[in-house]
């Protein structure tokens, strides 16, 4: 008699546990990428962006001083008629002062953007939109404060009792003002495109979406 034949045995089919096998040493798994609310680190920015606006606008007082210490006065003379009315005119007609005024505050403003927009870099290499808007929003504010602290450590405003008050034919000089508004964004302009310039030659670049890649075959090790 002969024993009976028996079925070979079932294909072997593979199970989820070994679907997939580990990996070679040389192939680098992507990580998968993890984002909170608001994107990654939005909330840190969000406050580091408003630091710089706060203390890129409190600087605008310092810039205020330099204006008002720096700038050019325009001289006046005070003058009376037959009939006792004062009269204030420019002792010279000629004179560029008024223009130099706000030539300086233009160039202050450029050095503080400059100045700014280094001391953000150094701090923050990274940059960030919150970052550049808070650098920007405070220029802005800083050049508005100095020029209100220019005009207020500034000669009067009102020329007639000045006139008064040194007597006539006497030289003072007029109130500082600021005659080209445009000054009031040169800041901001600096500050932007230093901060663009540094970033882009001296800042971290992107890294690989999936690491570097390695030379080989494509699954295993590399191919020696």
């Amino acid at each position: 008699m002969t024993a009976p034949l028996t079925p070979p045995p079932p294909p072997h089919e593979p199970s989820s546990h070994d679907a997939w096998q580990a990996p070679d040493a040389g192939y680098a798994a992507p990580a998968e990428p993890r984002y909170g609310q608001g994107g990654p680190g939005m909330k840190t920015e969000l406050l580091e962006g408003a630091v710089i606006m706060v203390a890129v606008a409190l600087a605008g007082a310092l810039l205020g001083v330099l204006w008002w210490w720096l700038a050019p006065h325009v001289p006046l003379v005070g003058d009376v008629d037959a009939q006792g009315n004062w009269a204030v005119y420019l002792k010279d007609t000629e004179g560029e002062q008024a223009v130099g005024a706000d030539g300086t505050l233009t160039l202050l403003a450029l050095a503080f953007g400059f100045v700014s927009a280094l001391a953000v870099f150094l701090w923050r290499r990274r940059g960030g939109v919150p970052l550049v808007v808070g650098l920007a929003v405070g220029g802005v504010l800083g050049s508005l404060l100095a020029w209100r602290v220019g005009t207020w450590l500034g000669p009067s405003s009102d020329v007639l009792a000045h006139a008064k008050a040194v007597g006539k034919g006497v030289t003072f000089s007029a109130p500082l003002k600021l005659g080209a508004k445009g000054a009031l964004l040169a800041w901001s302009f600096a500050g932007l495109v230093v901060h663009l310039g540094l970033t882009a030659l001296f800042g971290p670049r992107d890294p690989e979406p999936y690491g570097a890649a390695v030379p080989g075959d494509g699954y295993g090790a590399p191919v020696r």
